[in-house]
């Protein structure tokens, strides 16, 4: 099964409203004279919540190929849930993603894999595609193994939603924003390892249309690096996705390497 290749640009607390739609307006004109096919790899933004409707505006308004979704929500529909987000509010947006369980929202925030699982039950149920972020600090691959805790992070979730179109991105938390990245070969086997958790949970079928993700200081220069792999099919892109520039040429990988 042939699986479209997704480049994903979190913003993360970076860029007001104004600011989002002047990047997101200069990205899409840097794909178009680049002749970007967005069929071919697709390319999404993931800005702040506050700048959700200005960005879904644009997008709608100019008719934009380029696909956004939010970095977080709340795993309820509605009531006394101060500060945050309900899906039915991104999916009223016309979002077509959402970031969950991101190694921030862990660290800070403490959510656990069940917190994780539900807001990823939550996404589903709005038909938002919940973009799943499992990852593990130095610490933990050192003492436990490659691969073996984000495997158990996404088997909680595996085992507590129905079989449905998630992404799920690979994040090895001592490589976020460090500027060391993973080797395409660490990041291949960890990705096949959490493939192979999607199909003994959902099937061979659901394993061979999940996209996996890789994150971790992604950059234009090591991208075509991971994208050679088997079992990676895109990044989820931090720091570089705010330089549009820089974002475009990863976005446009196939051309610039020639993969």
């Amino acid at each position: 099964m042939s699986r479209t290749p997704f480049i994903a640009g979190n913003w993360k607390m970076n860029l007001d409203h104004l600011q989002a739609i002047a990047t997101v307006q200069k990205l899409a004109w840097t794909l178009k004279d680049a002749r970007h096919d967005h069929d071919d790899v697709e390319v999404a933004v993931f800005p702040p919540f506050t700048d959700l409707r200005s960005v879904q505006t644009l997008i709608s308004a100019d008719k934009l190929s380029i696909r956004f979704g939010a970095q977080d929500l709340s795993q309820y529909d509605s009531g006394a849930y101060t500060g945050d987000v309900s899906g039915a509010f991104l999916a009223a947006l016309d979002a077509q993603y959402v970031i969950v369980g991101h190694s921030e929202r862990r660290t800070m925030h403490g959510e656990t894999d069940e917190v994780v699982a539900a807001k990823t039950a939550a996404a589903v149920k709005h038909g938002i595609v919940p973009v799943v972020c499992v990852g593990e600090t130095g610490e933990e691959r050192e003492q436990r193994g490659a691969g073996v805790v984000p495997v158990e992070q996404l088997n909680v979730v595996l085992g507590a939603v129905q079989p449905s179109e998630i992404v799920v991105a690979y994040e090895p938390v001592w490589a976020i924003g460090s500027g060391q990245a993973a080797t395409p070969e660490q990041a291949q086997d960890d990705c096949a390892a959490l493939r192979r958790a999607v199909a003994a949970a959902w099937g061979d079928e659901a394993a061979a249309a999940t996209r996996v993700l890789y994150g971790g200081s992604v950059k234009s220069g090591n991208i075509a690096g991971f994208l050679r792999e088997p079992d990676i099919d895109g990044a989820l892109v931090g720091g570089a996705s705010l330089d549009v520039q820089e974002f475009a040429a990863i976005a446009r990988f196939r051309q610039h390497v020639g993969l």
